[in-house]
């Protein structure tokens, strides 16, 4: 099937109340990770003190304006789940909405539990003390990474099943990318080259959840 025999059938199909709803849930997908990430790096290089080679973008949640990047995680998990809520019923019963739908929830924790200031930021804040709230936004992250780690190689094994190879390797490889900068994060804390790789392997995760959404919204 071409991309315009594609388009004119999508084009054709009735879009009555349900799809439409469904559509208009699996777009919150399209639009969370520019949101996310387009806050996040404007704080990132207005914030003071903030350096993109030591710092983790959880730490914006700390200081003055701590409150917009709580926003902003807050945001994002919403409409995160408002789009797996779509995927469901685009696609129907299985562990990838119930995945994302984790992955959502713990961007909401994450914002409620705020990471404990580490490595002098914000400037003039004493690091290294560990609170309760710092444990939850670790734990929170956790479980929300190995949730989308998750979801990314449930959907390449559907993809592959429905001969959709570029899709299926492209999953593949955001999940284990993903997984890889994790962990290096994990293993190496502090190390320039760590935090730059987790950070890329976030804005990763936020292209493939967008191209998911904008694919499954032309298919809905």
């Amino acid at each position: 099937m071409t991309a315009t025999t594609a388009h004119a059938r999508a084009a054709a199909r009735p879009c009555d109340r349900e799809t439409s709803l469904t559509r208009s849930l699996l777009g919150y997908g399209v639009i969370a990770g520019p949101v996310y990430v387009g806050v996040s790096l404007t704080e990132a290089l207005t914030r003071d003190g903030f350096d993109l080679t030591r710092h983790a973008w959880s730490l914006l949640a700390n200081g003055d304006l701590g409150w917009i990047h709580i926003t902003n995680l807050v945001l994002a998990g919403a409409m995160t789940i408002a789009f797996a809520v779509g995927l469901r019923r685009a696609h129907g019963r299985g562990w990838a909405p119930r995945l994302l739908a984790v992955y959502g929830l713990s961007l909401l924790a994450a914002g409620a539990f705020r990471a404990d200031p580490v490595q002098g930021f914000p400037r003039g804040v004493p690091g290294g003390e560990t609170t309760w709230h710092g444990v939850a936004h670790l734990a929170s992250g956790g479980v929300g990474f190995t949730c989308l780690v998750a979801a990314c190689f449930v959907l390449a094994r559907r993809f592959a099943r429905r001969g959709r190879a570029a899709w299926a390797w492209s999953s593949r490889a955001t999940g284990a990318l993903f997984a890889a900068g994790f962990l290096s994060m994990v293993s190496a804390a502090g190390a320039a080259w760590s935090n730059l790789a987790f950070t890329a392997a976030v804005v990763l995760g936020w292209a493939w959840i967008g191209a998911l959404a904008a694919h499954a919204y032309r298919n809905a």
